[in-house]
């Protein structure tokens, strides 16, 4: 396996903290080699097994070191891989119920510690991850014929390495681990530290109630203060055959890199184009409660808007009715200088936008007064018109705060769109009753999520017929992880036998 790219390591890091705050341990000199894998037992031709290291036990997932972590999960997988599927179904079961028993109280731990979203919203989203499918989604395909039968069934690969966010750190967490462990894998965590401590939280918590109900102690490990050494030793790891990454274009190429497998879950700036044929006012309805859920941290929320210019006046006084206030020319200027930092082009380049960290998942008081306006309590969003190359509509800016941008025609909202998306292919949104218009649109911008006149969180679910998951994997192609995503494919073939007829 190709070593990481410390250089690389290191500009994710950089990149991830100055986003989104936090500190993390970052030390010149590389981390060292992880321990070599206990010698087996056996003649060696069988699956290797960790030693049950008494340094293992009593941690329930909580691990100082990422070699410790993918030891003990290494064990706990070859426990799963024993005791079969009745305990990946009382895994999945224990998460879902553990995580909607503990809503208001993880919920409340998560937003104390990252201090960005809304408290509600963070409660909210935990009560949703019985929405996460699981061992019921692995069903293995049979083909019978003349000479005889086949049968391709879903199998893991062992120990998950996983980046976690800090915008839904408990919650992505958690349906990860019921996707993973449902896939019959175990999971290590190295989770952003700007919400490392309400992540260790729930899975020692979870790891205590599947200890009690499976006997398995460390399904799921966490690095407790997580760190640049503790990233690249997970993924330098012989224990982790997997990696799941959820972050910017540093993080994504990191992993990318690593010599792995690698399921990434991008970035995104979703677009919405709204023409003259869809319902205006259910069309703000949905703008305001997509773009305003956890104060516009989620990948998939509305970043920018482009309507037709002869409804846009319309659909900005139905927004102002259902709870968004618009800003005027001198307001937005005010909070565009408080909320990007524009560093000049070089060499004749263009200028870049960088979005204040201070006002990520910020309340839409904050943002109001920064731009000198007092608003209502209550106020879901904040909303103001600008040309289509703003920061606010370039930039994947996460504050519950939208641009609004005029376009002449069906064929300029959408090329707009595809600009403003920048080829992510994550998420984009489309109010019409004009099939022709939402074809081509969907065909334009092909991304992962095409949401049809209504909220973005109904294309994950809420909302919209489908299922929930936090990860997103729009870089490599697997696009909303469930459990068939962390599996290997194989294939059972009986020749000439066993077919009854």
């Amino acid at each position: 396996m190709s070593a990481v790219n410390e250089t690389l390591i290191r500009d994710v890091v950089a990149e991830v903290l100055g986003r989104l705050g936090g500190t993390a341990t970052v030390t010149a000199k590389s981390s060292p080699a992880p321990a070599p894998a206990p010698k087996s037992e056996s003649c060696g031709c069988s699956v290797k097994k960790s030693s049950a290291s008494p340094a293992l036990r009593g941690k329930f997932g909580v691990f100082a070191t990422a070699e410790e972590a993918c030891e003990a999960a290494q064990e706990a997988f070859l426990q799963l891989k024993e005791k079969g599927i009745e305990a990946r179904r009382k895994i999945e079961n224990i998460v879902k119920s553990l995580a909607e028993k503990n809503a208001e109280a993880w919920g409340k731990i998560e937003y104390d510690e990252t201090k960005i979203g809304r408290l509600d919203h963070k409660i909210a989203k935990l009560g949703l991850i019985k929405l996460v499918p699981g061992v019921d989604w692995l069903r293995p395909d049979a083909r019978s014929g003349d000479h005889g039968i086949t049968l391709e069934e879903y199998t893991p690969f062992g120990v998950v390495g996983a980046i976690t966010p800090s915008t839904h750190s408990i919650p992505t967490l958690s349906g990860n681990i019921v996707n993973i462990c449902a896939a019959g894998n175990s999971v290590v965590f190295n989770a952003h530290p700007s919400a490392a401590r309400c992540a260790a939280v729930a899975v020692r918590a979870y790891n205590e109630a599947i200890y009690r109900e499976t006997g398995i102690e460390n399904i799921a490990c966490i690095i407790e203060k997580p760190s640049l050494d503790s990233f690249n030793a997970l993924c330098k790891s012989e224990f982790t055959r997997l990696l799941l990454v959820t972050g910017g274009p540093m993080v994504v190429k990191a992993a990318m890199q690593t010599g792995k497998r690698a399921i990434c879950a991008g970035p995104g700036n979703p677009p919405v184009f709204v023409d003259d044929t869809c319902c205006l006012t259910r069309a703000a309805k949905a703008i305001i409660s997509g773009a305003a859920f956890d104060n516009n941290l989620l990948c998939i929320g509305e970043k920018q808007v482009f309507v037709l210019d002869h409804v846009a006046d319309k659909l900005m006084q139905k927004m102002s009715e259902n709870g968004a206030v618009k800003l005027n020319q001198s307001q937005l200027e005010k909070l565009t200088k408080a909320a990007f930092t524009i560093t000049p082009g070089q060499g004749g380049g263009c200028a870049h936008a960088h979005t204040n960290k201070d006002f990520i998942g910020k309340d839409t008081s904050v943002l109001a007064q920064a731009a000198g306006i007092n608003i209502p309590s209550g106020t879901q969003l904040l909303f103001g018109e600008t040309d289509a190359m703003h920061p606010f509509v370039q930039e994947e800016q996460m504050m519950p705060m939208l641009p609004i941008v005029r376009v002449k025609s069906v064929e300029e909202g959408i090329a707009l769109s595809l600009q403003s998306e920048h080829n992510y292919k994550h998420t984009a949104i489309i109010h019409s009753h004009d099939v022709e218009n939402i074809t081509a649109m969907a065909r334009a911008l092909d991304t992962t999520l095409f949401v049809k006149n209504g909220p973005s969180p109904a294309g994950l679910g809420l909302g919209g017929e489908g299922y929930l998951s936090f990860s997103i994997a729009t870089p490599t192609g697997e696009g909303i992880t469930n459990p068939r995503t962390f599996t290997r494919v194989r294939r059972c073939v009986m020749v000439d036998n066993l077919r009854i007829y």
